[in-house]
Formats: C-alpha cells, sequence, structure tokens
C-alpha cells in the first residue's frame, strides 16, 4: 500500500473511531465519517469494502487501545490495585466528558445483537484480555469481570445523566465498589 494511500486510510479509520465513540457502530454513515476525514465518499471503497469492516476495524482498534493503557498501569500494583487505578482513569469526570480517546463500549453495546458477528467475537476477545489484565490468579476473573461491568454499565449511565448531580453521584459509587 502506497504511503498516501495509507495515510488517507488513517484518516478515514480515526474519524471512523471518532464517530463510534460518539454513536456506537451503527449509526454512522459512511458519507459523516468521509466528510469527517475531508474526503468523499467516492473513494472509500478503496480502502474499505463495506461500512461494517470500517466500523470493526474501529472497534477493535480502540479497544485495543483500552488495553493499552492498562498495560501502562505499574506493573508492581496487584490485580486489585490495578483495578482500582483502572476505575479512578475510567469513571472520571475526564473520561466520562471525553469525546476522543473515550471508551466506545457505553455506546456499543445496545447494538451488538444487531451487528455481524464478528463485533460479538472482538466484544468477547476484548473482556477475556482486560479481566486478564486486572487479575493476579485465575481464581479473581469473577471480580474482574464484575468490576468491568460495574465500571462500563456505571460509564454508561453518568455518559447518559452529563452535566448532572446524579452523573457525578454514579461515577463515585462505581468508582467506591471497585476500590
Amino acid at each position: 500500500m502506497s504511503d498516501k494511500k495509507s495515510k488517507t486510510r488513517e484518516r478515514i479509520l480515526d474519524a471512523a473511531c471518532s464517530a463510534l465513540i460518539q454513536q456506537g457502530p451503527a449509526d454512522p454513515s459512511v458519507s459523516q465519517v468521509m466528510s469527517a476525514a475531508g474526503l468523499t465518499v467516492g473513494g472509500f471503497y478503496a480502502h474499505f469494502d463495506s461500512k461494517d469492516e470500517l466500523m470493526l476495524e474501529a472497534f477493535r482498534q480502540l479497544l485495543g487501545e483500552r488495553r493499552g493503557l492498562l498495560a501502562q498501569v505499574d506493573p508492581a500494583l496487584d490485580g486489585a490495585g490495578r483495578r482500582a487505578l483502572a476505575a479512578a482513569f475510567y469513571l472520571s469526570r475526564k473520561h466520562r466528558d471525553a469525546h476522543e480517546h473515550a471508551c466506545p463500549l457505553p455506546n456499543s453495546l445496545s447494538e451488538m445483537q444487531r451487528l455481524p458477528e464478528a463485533f460479538r467475537e472482538v466484544l468477547a476477545e476484548h473482556i477475556e484480555l482486560m479481566t486478564a489484565q486486572m487479575v493476579d490468579c485465575p481464581e479473581d476473573i469473577d471480580k474482574a469481570f464484575a468490576d468491568l461491568a460495574l465500571m462500563v454499565g456505571g460509564l454508561a449511565l453518568a455518559r447518559a445523566l452529563s452535566g448532572t448531580e446524579l452523573s457525578d453521584r454514579i461515577l463515585r459509587a462505581a468508582k467506591s465498589a471497585v476500590i
């Protein structure tokens, strides 16, 4: 792939990632994504076979970024410490209000049943990999599943109520339940 084509593909993917964070994987149209990338719709199919292929790649990339952030947490911390630190970031006002580099799950989960199976496969893989990073031993995996579910659900509720005192209370309550 030429350097120019590679850079154009990356622009499209970046625009798709932003759209996915804000709207979930089903809502953004190809024309919205291409417009956000500063390109015309006509060039889309030179880079992707379908909107689903684009959004799946964006979904996979965003979830990989989330795991990458958790991997940067101090390895000297035990699993509980890693989960507490993850919750402190994930359930923060800054993350709740982020429009870029935010978790796509709160806006994506309700659409999973209507999307191709590949989306659920990517999600399942992410959950397995993410929770594995949050534990020291296999016996703690159910605690990590519960904490992850609490964090994603808490963030989804806080985003839905953004700008209210109740949103802030939900963030604090969910964070304290993990910590």
